[in-house]
């Protein structure tokens, strides 16, 4: 056995070690199971946050497509700025609601604010099939990671296997807790590595970041600059739109965002967050250099340029510690998805079929949910292809259709009806079903509009079709209004 391998299975047990001694003196109700009791500091908010917002696609996703395609990948620098923008108004408002009606999911806030079980269920129904991809997401990296950081002598799928049974047992035993407390030592090394790659591989290639640009300029010209057409400028711009207004509409994150001791934490984390993505500038860095010195990967390959030229760089301890780290980044993200699914399942799809059930069910039928949730997330990893960006960007197609109920409901008197932020979130996601099975561009339904319209984020051909969907039905039903449950809690 290499030491790479004896230092990420090191990592993997020190995961689960950390999940499990979370629960300590802690009961595990509903409400600790899921939120953590409310009680979690700015500290420890900011970092589970982090840990749900950076994880394999920091690692792999965004050096990949660094690497792969260039100048598209700045986008991932410039969305989650915005979101932090976008959280510092929002957040408060939505942790104050959940907080006074002790709600413990994203459905149960669309569900309480437009007094419609319907729509709670509906906006499960979207989280759930959002999360898939997102779990993919997590297994791929996984297996990428410690398939390359082992130097082959552990499969992808036996590492995802592995993985799954890991964030398992600490998911069932310690909820959001164990994810929590497994983020700080993620975020640790995460940035720790980050920043030792970002700095010491242009400088050791290229003798600086500078030359390193220089570099690819002169071997890839127009590498760092955006195509005419395809992923150009107004794809840049919608793509970054769809994702900020999407980023924190992910049920986990969502769902995270209740454990807050106070809403003042999200103040503060809105000011603080945005330094994150310097991270993803040093990933990209990485990316940039790997570009020429391990040239020559396509398609879902690109996902393992950063290890490549690590494993090129560096003896295999080096090599151990950054799959180490790799192995956190998909093992934290990864347990905030599982429960988040597997609590969806329970409380908002079983619960309102069967008249309502008790707290004490909805926890033990999570619970036996969450394997479920690893063996479904797992099987479309062992059996997927796609790239880590090409899984993200699905999701998020789903989950930004959520926005706009979302917002209409927190304003001081929502303009939106239950029937038509149902019907918006409907038409968004048909539109996303459509597009997505139909591979249709808005080019390909429309080839007369202008290029610059053409390379539009399908995404946000959605939203639009949402948005005006919403207005005319809320418009038809205002009638049948219902006063109070469109009010925000002061």
């Amino acid at each position: 056995m290499n030491i790479a391998l004896v230092l990420i299975a090191i990592a993997t047990v020190f995961a689960l070690v950390l999940g499990i001694v979370a629960r300590s003196r802690h009961e595990m109700s509903l409400e600790q199971w899921t939120v953590g009791g409310r009680r979690f500091g700015a500290l420890l908010v900011f970092l589970l946050l982090a840990g749900e917002i950076y994880t394999t696609f920091t690692f792999l996703g965004a050096s990949g497509y660094a690497y792969g395609l260039g100048a598209p990948a700045y986008y991932i620098l410039a969305y989650g700025t915005l979101a932090y923008v976008i959280s510092y108004f929002m957040l408060p408002k939505v942790w104050t609601y959940a907080r006074s009606h002790k709600l413990v999911s994203q459905p149960d806030f669309f569900a309480r604010k437009y007094d419609s079980p319907a729509l709670g269920v509906l906006v499960a129904l979207v989280g759930v099939i959002a999360l898939v991809p997102y779990l993919v997401l997590q297994f791929t990296g996984l297996g990428v990671i410690v398939q390359a950081a082992s130097y082959g002598a552990v499969s992808k799928s036996l590492s995802m296997i592995i993985g799954a049974v890991v964030v398992t047992l600490y998911v069932v035993i310690s909820g959001i807790r164990g994810s929590a407390w497994t983020a700080v030592a993620k975020d640790i090394m995460i940035i720790s590595v980050a920043a030792f790659l970002g700095f010491y591989l242009p400088i050791h290639y290229y003798g600086g970041i500078g030359n390193m640009f220089a570099a690819v300029n002169v071997a890839k010209p127009g590498f760092l600059a955006f195509a005419a057409h395809g992923q150009s400028l107004s794809w840049f711009v919608s793509t970054t739109l769809l994702t900020a207004l999407g980023f924190f509409m992910w049920p986990h994150t969502f769902g995270a965002c209740y454990t807050a001791r106070n809403e003042a934490v999200f103040r503060k984390n809105a000011i603080v967050l945005p330094l994150y993505q310097l991270v993803m500038l040093l990933i990209f860095f990485v990316g940039f250099t790997a570009a020429l010195v391990v040239p020559g990967l396509k398609g879902a390959a690109t996902n393992i340029s950063l290890l490549k030229i690590v494993v090129a760089a560096f003896p295999p301890w080096v090599v151990g510690i950054v799959g180490a780290a790799g192995v956190l980044t998909a093992l934290v993200p990864g347990s905030l998805i599982m429960m988040s699914a597997a609590t969806l399942f329970a409380r908002n799809f079983v619960a309102p079929l069967r008249g309502g059930q008790s707290d004490e069910t909805t926890v033990l039928l999570a619970k036996f949910l969450v394997p479920v949730v690893a063996v479904i997330g797992c099987y479309f990893a062992i059996s997927g292809s796609s790239t880590i960006v090409a899984l993200l960007l699905m999701g998020y197609n789903f989950v930004t259709q959520l926005f706009p109920a979302l917002i209409a409901s927190l304003l001081p008197r929502n303009p939106a009806t239950k029937e038509g932020a149902f019907a918006g979130i409907l038409a968004g996601v048909g539109t996303v079903v459509f597009l997505v099975l139909t591979h249709e561009t808005i080019g390909t339904l429309l080839p007369g509009l202008p290029d610059v319209v053409k390379d539009f984020n399908v995404g946000i051909v959605a939203l639009l079709v949402n948005l005006v969907v919403l207005v005319v039905v809320s418009a038809v039903t205002a009638g049948r209004r219902l006063p109070l449950a469109s009010q925000p809690t002061k």
